[in-house]
């Protein structure tokens, strides 16, 4: 396929092309998909995920100045809300870091979130391969808001940033969600505002009692993005984890982890489409009057057993006519 080779050879145009293919979800991008997957694995992937108001965008464009300093090859994915109306990217995020639009070595991309609960697309796995396969160095995942659902964003990144900012009043909520366990670096953004040593001592407070399942102590860093201030502390700290989960073997345990989430949910859209059809026609069938409420007094596991017998007999007579 000459779009894979193109993208393989870092061509902006194709990489544009193949994220409008993936979002879209056009049959040829199952192919595009397994051509580059044996190209990919090197990049170090940075999931950056907060509260809107936390200034996420302009600490990606101060952190794309640095990385940028130091030779790297960075793509940033901003995963936006979606328009209900265009089904696009509402916020376009890459206005925030018109900084580098004339950078050949950074590539930015709105991404919508396309009613993904997560906070991320469900293509945004797709779309992080084509970047790793392109060969940049880092992919950036930045995320709509935070909440139970943004845990996704460990599906995806090798690191896991949590941006927070004084008088946000959101710390004690993302130790609700379950976020203080995945996030790997915590930074307090707007650090120049007041209220910072307060959530910094809350945020020490709650990493301390957060049970987590590795060695990794996650660091809090303060930073002030509109003059740049922490950006360095963030990159190096950033690149400290990378090489933590490298020397620990924890990036494959976690590349692991996540392959197997994603085959289950690919597995999961394979059923529901196999499956609705079945659940379309039961329902159809009690349809009016006593129908309607006999479906009503249906015990919902049992009705659930009986489209899934369905569906068995199905696939076992198609088995049999092969």
């Amino acid at each position: 396929m000459e779009l894979a080779e193109k993208i393989l050879n870092g061509d902006y145009r194709a990489i544009a092309r193949a994220v409008s293919l993936i979002e879209d979800r056009k049959p040829e991008h199952r192919e595009l998909m397994s051509r580059l997957y044996p190209h990919g694995g090197k990049a170090h992937i940075i999931g950056i995920t907060g509260s809107p108001g936390a200034g996420k965008s302009s600490l990606v464009n101060g952190l794309l100045g640095e990385w940028r300093r130091q030779g790297k090859k960075v793509a940033v994915i901003a995963v936006d809300p979606t328009s209900p109306f265009s089904g696009g990217a509402l916020l376009g995020d890459r206005i925030r870091m018109r900084d580098h639009e004339e950078d050949d070595d950074v590539f930015i991309r709105s991404m919508g979130t396309r009613g993904s609960l997560g906070g991320l697309s469900e293509a945004c796995q797709d779309v992080v391969r084509v970047m790793d396969a392109a060969g940049f160095d880092l992919v950036i995942v930045e995320t709509v808001g935070v909440g139970q659902s943004e845990l996704d964003i460990m599906k995806t990144a090798d690191t896991v940033v949590l941006v927070l900012y004084p008088s946000g009043g959101d710390v004690i909520q993302a130790f609700k969600a379950g976020i203080m366990e995945i996030a790997d670096l915590f930074i307090i953004n707007k650090a120049d505002l007041p209220g910072v040593e307060q959530l910094k001592g809350e945020l020490e407070d709650l990493i301390h009692i957060t049970e987590r399942t590795e060695s990794w102590e996650p660091p809090v860093i303060q930073t002030v993005s509109t003059t740049k201030k922490g950006m360095k502390q963030v990159t190096d700290k950033a690149a400290a984890h990378h090489d933590y989960l490298f020397s620990t073997g924890m990036k494959t345990e976690r590349r692991l982890s996540q392959k197997e989430q994603e085959v289950m949910r690919r597995l999961s859209e394979r059923f529901f489409q196999d499956i609705n059809p079945i659940i379309k026609q039961t329902f159809d069938q009690f349809s009016g009057g006593s129908g309607e409420t006999q479906l009503i007094e249906e015990d919902p596991y049992d009705l659930a057993e009986q489209i899934y017998m369905i569906w068995r007999q199905g696939k076992s007579r198609q088995r049999g006519e092969g």
